[in-house]
């Protein structure tokens, strides 16, 4: 009998990317018959995951921890990695969500961090150091310094995590079910979850189950949704990754009764060129992301400054920096660059096409060439990046880290890597907002267990990675969101394989 036509399995996981897979390896690891439900065809599979950069934020203490992750694919010889303690990561948590993640989750995350990727890299993951997204050159130009806690990604960055995951089904002989929609749960009398409705190739069924866990993403590629919950100017932005992730289990999960957790009005979301598809391009992946806007200015269709673009190193902004780029008019945003610092922006620029002069006067003219019809200030802009000029203070430009080189006197001061834009030719970068996923979901706790309203577990049901709240508000720091799919996806999978072998 084909997997297409089975109807029956100890664990049903809905979704396939990082979050889910990796429930769907831990619950096979646990002895259980699993099939992965995967709404997209093959050539379209794997969810947000091929569009990550892939870099998996954990704690470590020394170079020689990460090695035992990087194993061969990967030398240390050019990098320098400081020390990333469960203080240090409990610390970013609570700085970037104001305080408001959910303890009991966050310890789950933060303690078992480390041991799920390595276990990851014991299953056949490769990962490898995390040189580009937040590694910054240092004073000799041989050796990289790597963000603290975002030193490792996986190998070839996304698409390589994909594609690696995927051969672990593989050779797990676990069924991927494509092009098969998930859309109501099933629950028996007595209250537990009994199987999943689909409609796939073969039309509608019911796909029965023992246990079930649900990663298929939050609901950012509904139109309808991010209306909803977000608000109105969200329904015409861009989504950086997936078109399939549009909330249809988190629906089905409230309609059985799941509790709502956290900040539904609340996402991720980046700036990212302005010229970007729709919809996450798989020939672009995460690589219309624009994200070096701390070594220079960033100003709108009025010629203003409105964000403290030196506010933290990047991996603690970029989340919540496309809200801000949101309420701008039309969403559109101009990136400002000198030869200082272009050295230092990300390769992922090179996918855009840069606006460049010799002079602030003639960027101002290009730009109106291009954005002129949407009411573009060219005065106000020519005056903004003198004002800048004129106030940034004396000091020492450590791309590196935070260096306290800011500026005296303005309005809206730029408190970190304020140089002046005075180092012709002068370049910039068209930037609007991509959302990446949501914040808010069901309510979990620390078995991955999916909550009531009553405050009890489903029985039968779990859920791991963007469909669960609670994690992260306003902001989340850079590479937690892929350990928080992994590290739950484990606990989901491996107790959902425990009971669905005991029933």
């Amino acid at each position: 009998m084909t997997a297409s036509n089975q109807h029956s399995f100890d664990v049903v996981v809905v979704g396939a990317g990082n979050a889910a897979i990796t429930a769907a390896l831990a619950a096979h690891g646990e002895g259980a018959r699993v099939a992965v439900l995967e709404k997209a065809s093959n050539e379209l599979r794997g969810g947000n995951t091929r569009f990550t950069g892939g870099i998996f934020r954990h704690t470590y203490n020394c170079v020689e921890d990460l090695l035992l992750i990087v194993k061969n694919n990967d030398t240390p010889n050019d990098i320098i990695a400081d020390p990333y303690t469960a203080e240090d990561y409990y610390a970013d948590m609570a700085r970037v969500t104001g305080g408001r993640s959910d303890p009991s989750l966050t310890k789950v995350l933060v303690e078992r961090s480390y041991e799920t990727v390595c276990w990851m890299a014991s299953l056949g993951v490769p990962f490898e150091f995390s040189r580009v997204v937040g590694g910054v050159s240092t004073g000799d130009q041989e050796k990289i310094k790597l963000a603290p806690g975002s030193a490792i990604r996986s190998l070839h960055e996304g698409v390589g995590l994909s594609e690696n995951l995927f051969r672990l089904l593989g050779e797990a002989d676990i069924p991927v079910l494509y092009e098969t929609r998930a859309h109501r749960i099933v629950m028996g009398p007595n209250g537990k979850t009994e199987g999943i409705e689909v409609r796939g190739p073969e039309g509608g069924r019911t796909i029965r189950c023992r246990a079930m866990v649900l990663g298929s993403g939050g609901f950012q590629a509904s139109p309808n949704m991010r209306t909803s919950y977000l608000g109105p100017d969200w329904s015409l932005v861009k989504v950086r990754g997936t078109r399939f992730n549009t909330g249809d289990l988190t629906r089905a999960a409230l309609d059985i009764g799941a509790q709502s957790y956290g900040e539904w009005s609340g996402c991720h979301a980046t700036p990212i060129d302005s010229d970007a598809p729709v919809y996450g391009d798989l020939r672009l992946t995460d690589k219309t992301n624009r994200l070096s806007y701390l070594y220079g200015l960033m100003l709108n269709l009025d010629g203003k400054r409105f964000v403290n673009e030196g506010e933290d190193t990047v991996l603690y902004t970029y989340a919540k920096m496309g809200k801000e780029i949101l309420k701008q008019r039309n969403a559109i945003t101009f990136q400002v660059f000198d030869q200082k610092t272009v050295p230092y922006l990300e390769p992922r620029y090179s996918t855009g096409v840069p606006l460049e002069a010799d002079t602030i006067e003639e960027l101002a003219e290009e730009v109106e060439k291009k954005y002129g019809h949407m009411g573009f200030d060219k005065e106000s802009f020519v005056e903004s990046i003198h004002s800048f000029n004129a106030a940034c203070r004396e000091g020492s430009f450590n791309p590196a880290s935070k260096d306290g080189k800011t500026t005296q006197g303005l309005e809206l001061e730029k408190t970190n890597w304020a140089v002046p834009i005075d180092a012709p030719p002068y370049r910039l970068y068209g930037v609007t907002v991509g959302i990446t996923f949501t914040f808010g979901g069901i309510q979990i706790n620390t078995d991955a267990a999916v909550i009531d309203h009553l405050e009890r577990p489903i029985s039968g049901l779990f859920a791991t990675g963007e469909i669960a709240g609670g994690f992260f508000y306003q902001n989340y720091p850079g590479g937690a969101g892929l350990v928080r799919g992994a590290v739950f996806g484990k606990v989901a999978g491996t107790n959902a394989g425990i009971m669905a072998r005991g029933a």
